[in-house]
């Protein structure tokens, strides 16, 4: 599990660009690529067992998929919350969110991931899927440290993410030429998730290989320790 940043391709893109990018795609997301991602996102959950009473925080709702599953997991005694930067993912996640009479039993906020508006030690867990992997380099620890900030301890997180392995891979290679050609598009790029997660202090339980097409996939189940 150990890491290169080197050979991790850069994110080039703009937060104003993404913003506006995710916005754009917002009405569509569902079609257009939630649909690949959801078996994976439902795996993840899973894995992560959250459970009722529990206070669960998810970065990167996207359309409010994985949102409405934690919050019928965690139950009606306990708030469910939910960060993204595009607020035409807000409006399609509360849309999903009041069809399914969840609304009042999830606080949705739009903000940054490396800078989370919540209070020291907030959460029993968190969750993010195909979200880590959009952030640049030098920005995953921050974001990595902000999650084990506002995560209590014994708390767990559980990430899903376009995986980079040791191995050469010709899938890899094409994806990451496409990444690295048209950023503004094609944003997510595979990264060293396993290795990140425990050099930000976490104590991994959980490490499943998946597959999206042809592309790995990582998920990982962390607590923080102290």
């Amino acid at each position: 599990m150990l890491i290169n940043p080197e050979t991790v391709s850069p994110v080039r893109r703009s937060k104003k660009d993404a913003r506006n990018f995710y916005n754009n795609i917002s009405r569509y997301y569902d079609w257009l690529g939630g649909l690949f991602e959801r078996k994976l996102t439902n795996k993840a959950l899973d894995y992560l067992n959250v459970q009722k009473g529990e206070r669960v925080l998810e970065i990167g709702i996207g359309t409010g998929y994985g949102l409405q599953r934690i919050a019928l997991a965690a139950g009606g005694s306990s708030v469910s919350y939910g960060i993204d930067i595009s607020e035409g993912m807000i409006r399609k996640t509360r849309d999903r969110l009041d069809k399914n009479s969840l609304l009042r039993r999830v606080q949705l906020h739009q903000a940054e991931a490396a800078s989370l508006p919540f209070k020291d030690d907030a959460f029993d867990a968190i969750f993010l899927s195909f979200t880590l992997e959009l952030f640049d380099n030098p920005e995953i620890p921050v974001v990595l440290g902000e999650i084990r900030r506002v995560l209590k301890r014994g708390g767990r997180v559980g990430i899903v993410s376009l995986a980079k392995t040791d191995k050469s891979s010709l899938a890899i290679n094409l994806y990451e030429w496409v990444h690295n050609k048209w950023p503004n598009y094609i944003d997510c790029r595979p990264i060293y998730l396993a290795g990140s997660v425990q050099i930000a202090g976490f104590k991994i339980t959980l490490r499943s290989i998946k597959k999206l097409v042809i592309l790995p996939v990582e998920i990982v189940i962390a607590f923080r320790e102290v």
